[in-house]
């Protein structure tokens, strides 16, 4: 496939996309940024949400990396069913019951405003070298097999990246992105399976049952791991690491619950949570399965990818024809911009709501104007973020680093939300950020400390012991104040 008909083919997915945002949003201010208008259907949502939440990171990165770890992820996937049971049950019912519009006002009715800033702080953080990682690995595919063909430099190809979303989501935030990321998730589907038709065709592989005996028949299709406790694959440490990882980065992430909380109500919003967690699980399987077959191709033509880079290779650069490259740059793209879409958006809101206090301190005229500048503001600071990672990130899949630094910045966040659902203590005012922000550096001593001298991997783990010391701080907190 040339670089101008790549070109080509983001030209006219660009063109749709813009299309939808300019129909969509014909009339819009703030509330319909933040919020859609609480007018949602409640299945639009439930399948955008779906390539939110798998993105270009999963789209590229669990397929390549199977042919190191098999389908280990899958324990992770397992887990994140309980996790989506908790969001549908316990926190959803709260937010609505509160009328929020940022999740992170909760932690202002329960802490005080100090809380809410820490919470939102820890959002940001997160999101941004989140949003940014998604990202880095989408352009730097797009670098290799077009750009740099081209005379392109690196910061030109991720500045026009998020110039384009900047461009769809400027205006109606939420409203628009509900929408477009219905379409993202469809284009990404068909990709997934136009690519899985034509390398089990070059496998001769003939039919479903063909395809999965072949992958059920690989020793790559191994799921669960229990024979290595210290092992950062090891079954319990995934399945619960993939439940609170489910908790924090979809029930406990402004950018996740602003979707869900554009529906006309919990019923709907709960009933979106139910449909997104089947099709969801189902969907990661098939991009395990994916990885299975990839691997098998690459064995077969010798050819000597890296773990992200090989289904670009295989789909790009092998004999395959035309086909399978035009629906993986399509399916690449939809994957990239349906979670990098949403997270400049929730961005926006959350800084705007919970830091700014727009909709509490500025007219409605005003407030428009301040969310474009922040909006915009946003983008920039995404752009510097990747560029940056050009020179930081070297080796490893990008999924895993990505859930280890959420374990690190979510961890803050999941002990002060379990804190304040499970008990109705008082901390004192100032003392939630300052127990915040250190509990990651804690929870790093510790595990760095546990892997040196025990030969422990703490993994994905780190998030619940990150949790549980932010946890254990405040309940510290409060005994200590009660003495006094």
């Amino acid at each position: 496939m040339t670089s101008t008909q790549i070109l080509i083919t983001i030209a006219c997915y660009f063109a749709v996309l813009i299309a939808i945002s300019f129909i969509v949003g014909r009339t819009s201010d703030s509330a319909t940024f933040f919020r859609g208008n609480r007018s949602s259907p409640w299945f639009i949502v439930a399948f955008g949400m779906i390539g939110a939440s798998l993105s270009g990171v999963t789209f590229i990165s669990v397929p390549g990396a199977v042919g190191e770890g098999a389908m280990n992820y899958f324990q992770v996937v397992l887990g994140y069913i309980v996790g989506y049971l908790v969001i549908g049950t316990v926190l959803l019912p709260l937010y609505y019951r509160m009328n929020l519009t940022s999740i992170y006002s909760y932690l202002n009715d329960r802490y005080g405003s100090a809380a809410q800033y820490t919470g939102s702080s820890f959002f940001i953080l997160s999101r941004v070298v989140g949003a940014s990682f998604r990202l880095y690995l989408v352009a730097g595919v797009l670098q290799e097999f077009v750009f740099e063909h081209m005379g392109v430099a690196f910061w030109q190809t991720v500045t026009l990246t998020v110039i384009l979303i900047w461009l769809y989501t400027f205006k109606s935030g939420i409203k628009t992105i509900v929408w477009t990321d219905t379409l993202q998730t469809l284009f990404m589907l068909i990709a997934v399976g136009v690519s899985i038709y034509y390398i089990s065709d070059s496998l001769n592989l003939n039919g479903i049952g063909e395809i999965t005996g072949f992958i059920t028949d690989s020793e790559l299709s191994q799921v669960f791991f229990f024979d290595d406790w210290k092992s950062g694959q090891y079954f319990f440490k995934q399945f619960f690491a993939g439940a609170f990882i489910a908790i924090v980065m979809t029930g406990l992430d402004q950018d996740m619950m602003q979707k869900n909380l554009t529906c006309r109500s919990l019923g709907d919003a709960q009933k979106n949570m139910f449909w997104f967690t089947i099709v969801l699980t189902f969907v990661n399987l098939i991009f395990l399965g994916l990885g299975v077959l990839l691997t098998a191709f690459a064995k077969a033509e010798h050819l000597t990818a890296t773990k992200d880079k090989l289904f670009a290779a295989i789909a790009l650069d092998s004999n395959l024809g035309i086909g399978i490259g035009l629906v993986f740059i399509l399916g690449l793209v939809a994957a990239a911009y349906s979670s990098a879409d949403s997270a400049l958006t929730s961005l926006t809101t959350s800084f705007s709501v919970d830091i700014l206090r727009l909709e509490e301190n500025y007219e409605e005229k005003k407030q428009n104007c301040m969310r474009k500048l922040v909006h915009v503001g946003f983008s920039l600071l995404l752009i510097l973020v990747i560029v940056s990672f050009e020179y930081v990130i070297k080796d490893d899949s990008v999924i895993n680093k990505l859930f280890v630094f959420a374990g690190y910045t979510y961890g803050p966040l999941l002990g002060l939300f379990a804190f304040g659902i499970l008990t109705r203590l008082k901390v004192h005012h100032y003392a939630t950020p300052v127990i915040a922000i250190l509990s990651p550096f804690l929870a790093f001593g510790i595990s760095l400390t546990a892997t040196y001298f025990f030969e422990f991997e703490f993994g994905f783990f780190v998030l619940l012991l990150n949790g549980f010391i932010t946890f254990l701080g405040l309940l510290i907190a409060c005994i200590f104040s009660n003495q006094n």
